[in-house]
């Protein structure tokens, strides 16, 4: 069996085309079930990898991998996927059918844009004195206020914990503990936590990190995050239109750019620069 794949970088920064998160997406993967993608996903050993089947609701569907779990959503499969159907035999409007539902995707050039599912939000059960330790911070790193800004799960197709810190400096000294981030999980049973923090030319500065085998790991830039940001900012009364540039990757060195609109409309959407790196062919 021969199956045809391709490496592309997405949320690039500037036009760098060796920045942003890598992805691999295979062309047709009608011939693979879900063990063979998982098995896959594991050889390829990125934060994802995304297989194209044939879609009776969309213009196709699309199924993708950690190198552990198959997920519902998630942001730069969306935008790397629809960049290589482009190229197949799509045009700059796309809708994709996910397990987290269709997935609305625009382009620009190489700058698309998705439409993400409505947030739903809820509180954490944790003292901001807890959550601090688990996260390696001060009490004080965090932003806890009552009905505004505060720690809070969101769920935009992919449950995370959102939680919004003082200054750049806290987001950089952020250091999860798995031993006591234990007793707060996602709705998957997932460990992971994405901080921010509003940096001096307004840009904003994130990290996402995630336990994976009993340590944890930071992803370099995740669009489904950004997205859930979007629902935090609605939880928390934010005022609309509102638009951000969203700065992650760089400490591990894969710098990475993410743009989230929010209209009157209260839609959310995560934009980025996708960069084709190479097509390959696999043989099993």
């Amino acid at each position: 069996m021969k199956l045809i794949y391709h490496l592309v970088n997405v949320f690039t920064r500037d036009g760098q085309r060796l920045s942003g998160n890598p992805l691999c997406v295979f062309e047709d993967g009608s011939s693979l079930d879900g063990e063979a993608m998982q098995a896959l996903a594991r050889q390829f050993n990125l934060s994802e990898t995304a297989f194209l089947l044939p879609s009776t609701k969309a213009d196709a569907r699309v199924r993708i991998f950690t190198p552990d779990f198959e997920m519902p959503f998630a942001g730069h499969p969306t935008l790397g996927s629809a960049h290589v159907l482009r190229m197949l035999h799509c045009g700059d409007f796309i809708n994709l059918e996910m397990l987290a539902g269709n997935i609305p995707v625009r382009a620009q050039g190489n700058l698309w844009t998705l439409t993400a599912n409505a947030p739903v939000h809820r509180e954490i059960d944790l003292s901001r004195a807890k959550l601090a330790v688990a996260l390696g911070l001060e009490s004080a790193d965090l932003l806890w206020q009552k009905d505004a800004a505060r720690p809070l799960w969101l769920n935009t197709g992919s449950d995370q914990l959102i939680v919004p810190l003082r200054d750049v400096a806290a987001v950089r000294r952020t250091a999860p503990r798995a031993d006591l981030l234990s007793e707060l999980k996602s709705a998957q049973g997932r460990q992971l936590a994405y901080v921010f923090a509003s940096a001096a030319d307004g840009k904003i500065v994130s990290r996402f990190l995630f336990e994976a085998g009993g340590a944890f790991r930071e992803d370099p830039a995740t669009g489904s995050a950004c997205a859930n940001l979007g629902g935090w900012y609605l939880a928390t009364g934010a005022a609309l239109p509102l638009q951000r540039e969203i700065w992650q990757g760089d400490q591990i060195h894969r710098p990475s750019t993410l743009r989230l609109s929010i209209n009157a409309a209260r839609q959310i959407q995560v934009a980025g620069e996708v960069c084709h790196l190479a097509r390959g062919e696999l043989v099993l």
